[in-house]
């Protein structure tokens, strides 16, 4: 990859990411000032940088406490900002979702809560259920993630494990207001799927969620499966009067984020095509039928000529077969991507997640091209084992062709754009 497509993929994620900026997403969706207490709440890789944002913006008075990840914490004034462990739960997030629900007890009509909502709040907040344990929701956290289910079959699955997802925590803030400002890292941009809707209810069923379950042969723990069966596990329904007063706003999303990338490479003088902004499924099969498109622009120009450059969003999985390697979903998707335009020339890619983090590694995701797959062999890599080995993280680092922008303090799920240079030629 020349360094000039490197610059320029970068520059298009640095695009996309300030387009989700949290302050200029605030500064449009700040709700009225109430005639009582004003308490911000929340949770997600962004939460912090939300709710400094907020701080800066609210020219009232207010308490409130947010968590997020480990090493994603920036400085507040007024609101508590709390620490816990993504992907898997522990104790710190236990403590956190106490204390959310702690902020929002004993509100009246006159308050207002704000909820700043983003992706990975589902880990953050574990708050299992009577009779059930940490142990149990980091088991089914587990279970979830080694499934390969999409992401709002987990979240569905979970909210009927949980004393604050589901709409739960806005229940408990009744009678007071309750605004949600989600930052949508979600396909299709349901807010009662961004962290599993700790505010907004839920409008799948348990009996839904039960199906779920069977359809995706997800091998739940015999704990959360017991809990499951029995209607006490119900979440609350979007009809209950809890709800009455709650507002839901979406103000960051990747749909934006993406037609601000699409906007930045048409001003560069190439032209762009969003191919969805909703792109679910296996990471390995994403990966084939986006090179597989780049391949026929590649060699007959169509079914866009190019230069052209692909953009997408969504959220992919990776089902794990055995131990699990190093990566995530942006890397597996570009291994499979790279191991399938191998030998092709022209061809430019990143694939990242928005909130600079990629599974459980330092990265936010990688940058590969046609020639990715032999510089790996040559580096003692074969690409094909590493991906089946779940090590796509391994297979880049190799070659020096990881991405490491650190956190960005938003998070709009993945970016992929894929730069074809010159097609049509027959290859």
């Amino acid at each position: 990859m020349t360094p000039e497509d490197r610059r320029l993929l970068t520059e298009l994620f640095e695009t996309a990411v300030a387009a989700a900026d949290p302050e200029a997403a605030l500064r449009a969706n700040l709700p009225d000032r109430p005639k009582g207490r004003t308490v911000v709440i929340g949770a997600g890789k962004g939460a912090a940088q939300l709710a400094a944002a907020f701080e800066r913006l609210w020219d009232g008075p207010l308490t409130g406490v947010v968590v997020t990840r480990y090493g994603y914490a920036v400085p507040c004034e007024r609101i508590r900002v709390l620490e816990a462990a993504h992907p898997v739960p522990d104790e710190a997030g236990l403590a956190a979702g106490a204390a959310l629900l702690d902020a929002v007890s004993g509100l009246g009509p006159d308050d207002l809560v704000v909820a700043l909502v983003c992706g990975g709040g589902s880990a953050l907040l574990p708050a299992p259920p009577d009779g059930l344990t940490l142990a149990d929701e980091q088991a089914l956290n587990d279970a979830l993630l080694r499934s390969g289910a999409p992401i709002g079959v987990m979240n569905a699955i979970r909210k009927h494990a949980s004393r604050i997802k589901g709409g739960r925590l806005a229940a408990a803030a009744a009678p007071a207001r309750v605004v949600s400002l989600v930052v949508s890292d979600v396909p299709g941009d349901d807010p009662a799927e961004v962290a599993s809707g700790p505010t907004v209810p839920s409008r799948v069923t348990l009996e839904e969620a039960r199906a779920l379950v069977d359809a995706y042969g997800i091998e739940l723990p015999e704990r959360i499966a017991a809990h499951l069966a029995r209607d006490a596990a119900r979440a609350p329904d979007p009809g209950d009067s809890a709800f009455a007063r709650a507002e839901v706003r979406i103000i960051a999303s990747a749909r934006i984020s993406l037609e601000a990338a699409a906007a930045e490479a048409e001003q560069r003088g190439i032209p762009a095509a969003i191919l969805s902004d909703a792109i679910e499924g296996e990471a390995k099969d994403v990966g084939l039928v986006h090179a597989a498109l780049a391949r026929e622009i590649a060699a007959r120009g169509r079914p866009l000529a190019a230069p052209v450059l692909l953009l997408s969003g969504g959220e992919t999985t990776v089902t794990i077969r055995g131990q699990g390697g190093r990566g995530g979903r942006n890397t597996a998707f570009l291994l499979s991507f790279a191991r399938a335009v191998a030998g092709l020339d022209g061809i430019a890619a990143l694939a990242a997640d928005t909130d600079g983090i990629d599974g459980s590694e330092d990265n936010a995701g990688a940058f590969a091209d046609g020639a990715s797959a032999e510089r790996m062999r040559a580096a003692g890599v074969d690409p094909g084992t590493a991906l089946a080995r779940h090590d796509a993280w391994g297979a880049f680092d190799a070659v020096g062709d990881l991405f490491v922008p650190g956190p960005t303090g938003t998070n709009v799920n993945d970016f992929r754009a894929i730069l074809v240079r010159h097609g049509g030629c027959g290859q």
